[in-house]
């Protein structure tokens, strides 16, 4: 006899998902054994750890716009959920999460775990979730069910949490299907677009003809509307300045002569020296956090701001925009566009844009060139993105591999191939949320970037990137220590010893560590044997992790490269200073730790140096 646990996975398969995320426990088995029979129209990825299966299903959303999926059992499943939750919640991702819980009637018993593994789970997921429900019966459940995608891809979209009894799972399942099981308008985010006022969209329109040095700031909502190409054409009219956040990346191809990469302490310089010199700002699909905002030092005073995002909150939260214009950012930029007409040529503003690029890109150009021992992470991106297809897709951890990806791989094309941890810049992303980028686009290549801090959170998910034989090339930075820790600690209070992640003599070796779990592994000390790692990890059609040792001193951070030059003996400024970056030069080289010899990593290939 099927069970409600079918009910779920038919209509999970009707609502258009090919692939869930998680790891089972005997609350759910009934769910995995509906999906078990329908494996022509969904299956299941076996995560090694239930937070990853949360990272997994957000890269999944962030590619196709459609909700991604996971599931969990109660108790120790579930509370490793809501660092993937509060990820999607900040970075306003569609996601739905299926929930194992006790039975109704032992629900009394859940406190300090009396019935095993039980506690408060919908108090608890309220606080990290766009919403959550508990299923109160039979005939709930497929209601909830239709209900969890329609919020979760309504404006603004987010994860939701469905939580299902383990007596309703078990439940008998009639097999008759509710007539209306699923809405074909809920199965991609946004679910409904809407545009902001006729008026609205003149005054803006005006305001930006009048403007001498405009510019435009493209956040992750660009891509959430599936709006990069429009916002392409847009800006190719402007005459003005496109830059973008880190979730933001690809609104606008970074090859463009008006594009100046990303807006963050981790980015661009020239992004960086150039917003402060609009006149005008138009905030698209940003909520001007705290690092797109520079410590929210912009937008100045004296600048005129535009603001654009389908959020009514998010319109004058950090500073009053001349004209807030409320709605989806593809309905409002192709709106905007038509209204724009000619503008001018702006000629001071367009050459000035192109001189301190040029100036950037000099200072980028010795950096990715550097020949040094320890090897220097920009010559390691300059290696990458030679070899990166304009299909491939690019999975960034937080902290500096963040910084390393943003302003030293070009977006060549409009769209989303880069996929940035911002919503919590939490360390752990970049492994399983490739293995969600990977279940997407089969045959499609995906890269990681992560620290070597970030990737020993979910070194475990290797397993399954092998297990699935998923085309990932894993780049580990391995600087030894938290980098960013390290600099902090160095700059602010003299004290780095919490930040170091070896011993002397002991290095762990994440290259061999690959190769045990069935990937290829490859260990880089070298500039010059770099290219070959990498050719040799492309070539394997399978999981590899490429491991580089990498100057401890290292840091994309241009207030800490200043900061480390002008050197120690300066006053020591206050944390969340906003150093001014005009007469920003490169770092000189400093010198980084031995390199270990390689010590963990006497098994792992070394490619050969052509």
């Amino acid at each position: 006899m099927p069970h409600m646990g079918d009910l779920v996975a038919e209509m999970l398969a009707a609502s258009g998902v090919e692939v869930v995320f998680g790891m089972p426990g005997g609350q759910t088995t009934a769910l995995h054994d509906g999906m078990s029979r329908r494996s022509n129209r969904i299956r299941h990825v076996l995560m090694r750890d239930e937070r990853n299966a949360a990272y997994a299903a957000d890269a999944y959303a962030r590619l196709t716009g459609k909700p991604g999926v996971c599931d969990v059992t109660v108790g120790p499943g579930a509370n490793l959920l809501p660092a993937g939750l509060l990820e999607a919640l900040n970075a306003s991702i569609p996601m739905v999460a299926i929930v194992g819980e006790l039975p109704l009637d032992w629900l009394q018993l859940r406190d300090k775990g009396i019935a095993s593994q039980g506690f408060d789970q919908l108090s608890f997921f309220k606080t990290c979730s766009k919403e959550s429900w508990l299923v109160p019966s039979v005939a709930a459940l497929p209601d909830i069910l239709r209900t969890a995608f329609r919020v979760a891809t309504s404006p603004r979209p987010g994860p939701v949490v469905v939580i299902v009894p383990h007596d309703i799972f078990d439940a008998e399942w009639d097999g008759v299907t509710p007539a209306a099981m699923t809405d074909d308008r809920t199965m991609r985010a946004p679910y409904l677009r809407s545009g902001a006022p006729a008026a609205a969209i003149a005054e803006a329109a005006a305001l930006i003809a009048r403007a001498e040095r405009p510019a435009l700031v493209c956040g992750g909502g660009v891509h959430g509307s599936d709006a990069a190409g429009t916002v392409t054409d847009f800006a190719d009219r402007l005459n003005g300045l496109a830059v973008t956040s880190l979730s933001g990346k690809g609104a606008v191809p970074e090859t463009r002569p008006y594009a100046a990469g990303v807006l963050n302490p981790l980015g661009s310089w020239a992004a960086i020296e150039l917003i402060q010199e609009a006149d005008l700002v138009i905030w698209c699909g940003s909520k001007v956090s705290q690092n797109t905002g520079m410590n929210w030092t912009l937008p100045r005073p004296d600048q005129a701001t535009i603001t654009i995002d389908c959020d009514p909150l998010e319109h004058g939260r950090t500073f009053r925009p001349t004209v807030p214009l409320l709605g989806d950012v593809r309905e409002i930029m192709t709106a905007l566009g038509a209204a724009l007409g000619a503008q001018p040529a702006r000629a001071d503003w367009v050459a000035r844009i192109a001189e301190v690029k040029a100036e950037g890109d000099r200072v980028k150009a010795g950096e990715m060139a550097a020949a040094t021992r320890p090897v220097q992470p920009p010559r390691v991106m300059a290696e990458l993105a030679k070899r990166l297809g304009e299909e491939d897709i690019v999975v960034s951890d937080a902290s500096f591999a963040a910084g390393w990806i943003s302003g030293y791989i070009p977006a060549t094309k409009p769209g989303r191939r880069f996929l940035f941890a911002r919503g919590q810049g939490g360390l752990g992303y970049s492994v399983p949320g490739a293995i969600g980028a990977a279940a997407t686009l089969p045959g499609r290549r995906v890269v990681t970037v992560a620290g070597d801090g970030a990737f020993s959170y979910t070194v475990g998910e290797l397993a399954t990137q092998a297990q699935f034989n998923q085309r990932i090339v894993n780049v580990v930075i391995n600087n030894g220590r938290l980098g960013w820790i390290q600099l902090w600690q160095e700059i602010f209070f003299k004290n780095v010893q919490s930040a170091m992640l070896e011993a002397p003599g002991v290095t762990p070796g994440f290259a061999a560590a690959a190769q045990a779990l069935g990937l290829r592994g490859f260990y880089v000390e070298d500039s010059e044997e770099i290219g070959a790692a990498l050719d040799a990890a492309f070539a394997h059609d399978g999981p590899s992790v490429v491991e580089v040792r990498v100057d401890d001193r290292a840091t994309p951070i241009h207030s800490f490269k200043r900061r480390m030059r002008e050197g120690a003996d300066k006053p020591r400024p206050r944390p969340g200073t906003v150093y001014k970056l005009r007469d920003w030069k490169v770092s000189p080289d400093l010198p980084g730790p031995a390199s270990g010899e390689g010590v963990g990593n006497a098994a792992v290939e070394k490619a050969p140096v052509e």
